[in-house]
């Protein structure tokens, strides 16, 4: 059995996601790896979910924060330094979610909390949920990880998560919101170290045999560059997102704009304009300029704004137009 603990060495996402993928990739018959992880405010959306459906990204990023999409399906989730990230690598052979469930569970005993499995997807403590689980395959190599909320800040998980369902018309998978505790509250002993020695003991007890412990320094960076571009790149990240639809829209003395996009794959296929501007000719081109373009807002009012104006008022429809539509995402 072979356990690795990273929160110690990075919190970046996507540098976590290339761990884990070599991890999986690497893992031999008859072994199975428990990866201990964490990143630092983060939402993390499912491989089929819309970045901007479950996340209020322009506020995540101002505010320093890292949107990442992973592998595995399922919901969004926020993450930071008050949870920990748990992930068990192994061939099929090997691969046993319901002995992988009990590692957490039995982790949690010694602090005085009696948790159980709820579904296939949920660890919960008197129906609140701690943990939640999602899963990947790729051929006969496995893993299944989630989270385990240990002393999360709640306020930031309502602040970045489930955007008003009324912005946009989704297709989609879209998040359920669940009752969630952090173990702290229930036993303040647990700490995102405190939990780390009782899973690695839990480990080993569960599948009775004895645990081997390496670190993420011990995998050649060069074998994780080319993944971890991967992970941060924008086309992986918000490319992915399914087709939807989007109104944006805003009110000035001279009159109001709407946008209705049509957006897959991140990418605008089709918009809109309803206005009852003056500047009919110039408004009616904008639509025009946009089409093609990253569903991003700075890009789309770098768009706008290089367009050509042949009045102070026409320069003035398309400065709030930029700055409009520089709201998007």
């Amino acid at each position: 059995m072979t356990f690795l603990k990273n929160w110690q060495d990075t919190q970046n996402p996507f540098r976590n996601f290339a761990v884990e993928e070599y991890l999986m990739n690497h893992v031999e018959k008859g072994e199975v790896i428990l990866f201990l992880w964490q990143n630092r405010h983060t939402v993390v959306i499912g491989r089929n979910q819309n970045g901007w459906h479950e996340c209020n990204v322009k506020k995540l990023e101002e505010d320093g924060g890292i949107l990442a999409r992973r592998l595995s399906g399922g919901g969004a989730v926020y993450h930071d330094t008050g949870n920990m990230n748990f992930s068990f690598l192994a061939q099929k052979g090997d691969y046993d979610v319901a002995k992988q469930l009990s590692v957490i569970v039995e982790g949690v005993r010694p602090f005085g909390i009696q948790a159980e499995k709820s579904g296939r997807n949920d660890i919960k403590i008197g129906g609140r949920k701690f943990s939640g689980n999602a899963f990947y395959r790729h051929g006969s190599l496995c893993y299944h990880h989630g989270t385990l909320l240990i002393a999360e800040d709640m306020k930031n998980m309502v602040k970045y998560l489930n955007v008003d369902g009324s912005k946009m018309n989704y297709k989609g998978v879209k998040s359920v919101p669940s009752k969630v505790v952090n173990l702290s509250d229930l036993n303040p002993s647990v700490t995102v170290e405190s939990l780390t020695a009782s899973l690695k003991e839990s480990f080993g007890k569960v599948y009775g045999l004895p645990v081997h412990e390496i670190h993420s320094r011990d995998i050649p960076e060069e074998a994780l560059t080319d993944r971890i571009r991967f992970f941060s790149s924008w086309e992986w990240r918000f490319g992915g997102a399914h087709e939807f639809d989007v109104p944006l829209e805003g009110r000035w003395d001279w009159g109001f704009l709407k946008f209705s996009f049509s957006v897959d794959h991140g990418l605008i296929e089709d918009v809109s304009v309803d206005s009852d501007g003056l500047e009919a000719d110039f408004i009616a081109a904008i639509p025009g300029v946009l089409k093609g373009k990253r569903y991003e807002g700075k890009e789309l009012a770098r768009a706008v704004l290089s367009m050509k104006t042949e009045s102070p008022e026409e320069k003035e429809v398309q400065k709030d137009a930029a700055s409009l539509l520089e709201t998007a995402g």
